[in-house]
């Protein structure tokens, strides 16, 4: 019953966000690098901060600089969704709430190197969530497969986190995905939706793998970071500036050029990150099957491209 009315609360927080959105215009209008065609509500992700919001308070305010921290980083990309900010203003705001969540996982008393490759990854997971948000649906359902992931490992596997947490992230989920996975959406993530989700996972995967010690948890990601580093080193040898908007991740690449339904390839990109991660617990989270696990899902990637890229070249 106390979910159900955490949901119903969730569900109005979102429609209230619309009337706000609609009422100042924060929309997302296409344009030659997009993968829509309409008109679209942006910031519909917010509610995902909410729903962390939410449990924050419930649960008698636990990880404050991890939640300070969100904060920070939703409110930059939420004015960011509303109006383009500096590039070197967001950067610094996202090393800061980087630094809190350190902080609140107990990273600054590791060796100095640990921080550097820390602040790396994550930054890289930031932006790699932020640039896959590209069609309706694949932010919302990948997401929830990671979450849903979690909560196996917590429950079945190794705790690390109060459940509750991830239950709660779990609806406001459900409450986007209501609205984005859909053919025509009401709603985009927009940055403080998409960089939010990526944050708290960040969290969660670093708590998990410092309370495990086992760093091939990070497999929960390898769907989406084969496609982003691998999108990467093919434009930077095209010779593109890499963080400027673009058409050649795969999925852009399946949803335009070959003109699949966009919840098709949302689908395909999460169910193939689900079996990926329940071949991982089969094989025991062992290293080499998430060495195996980014080869397999790399040569797929290659020769996808391969195939393909004759159509997106033409673009």
């Amino acid at each position: 019953m106390i979910y159900f009315l955490l949901f119903i609360i969730l569900l109005v927080a979102e429609l209230v966000y619309f009337k706000f959105a609609n009422r100042f215009n924060i929309i997302d209008k296409p344009n030659e690098r997009s993968s829509h065609s309409s008109i679209t509500l942006r910031g519909g992700g917010i509610i995902f901060v909410f729903g962390y919001l939410l449990y924050f308070v419930i649960a008698g305010f636990p990880y404050p600089w991890l939640t300070t921290g969100l904060v920070f980083i939703a409110l930059i990309s939420f004015a960011d969704d509303i109006s383009h900010r500096d590039f070197k203003l967001r950067l610094l705001v996202h090393f800061t709430a980087l630094a809190l969540m350190f902080y609140q996982l107990g990273l600054f008393s590791l060796p100095w190197y640990f921080t550097i490759l820390a602040f790396i990854l994550a930054t890289g997971i930031l932006n790699a969530y932020n640039f896959m948000d590209g069609i309706n649906g694949i932010t919302g359902f990948y997401s929830f497969v990671v979450f849903a992931s979690l909560w196996y490992i917590n429950t079945f596997v190794q705790s690390f986190i109060d459940n509750e947490l991830i239950y709660i992230l779990l609806l406001s989920l459900l409450v986007f995905n209501f609205f984005n996975f859909r053919k025509k959406a009401k709603c985009f993530a927009g940055d403080v939706g998409a960089i939010s989700m990526a944050f708290v996972i960040v969290f969660l995967l670093g708590k998990l793998i410092i309370t495990s010690g086992n760093f091939n948890y990070i497999i929960l990601l390898a769907v989406y970071g084969v496609d982003s580093i691998l999108t990467i080193v093919h434009r930077l040898i095209l010779k593109e500036n890499i963080f400027e908007a673009h058409r050649k991740h795969a999925f852009q690449l399946m949803a335009n050029e070959l003109k699949m339904p966009h919840l098709l390839v949302s689908f395909i990109y999460g169910i193939l990150q689900l079996i990926v991660f329940g071949l991982f617990i089969v094989f025991n989270s062992s290293g080499w099957f998430l060495l195996v696990s980014i080869l397999v899902l790399s040569v797929c990637y290659i020769l996808f491209k391969k195939k393909h890229y004759k159509l997106h070249k033409l673009n």
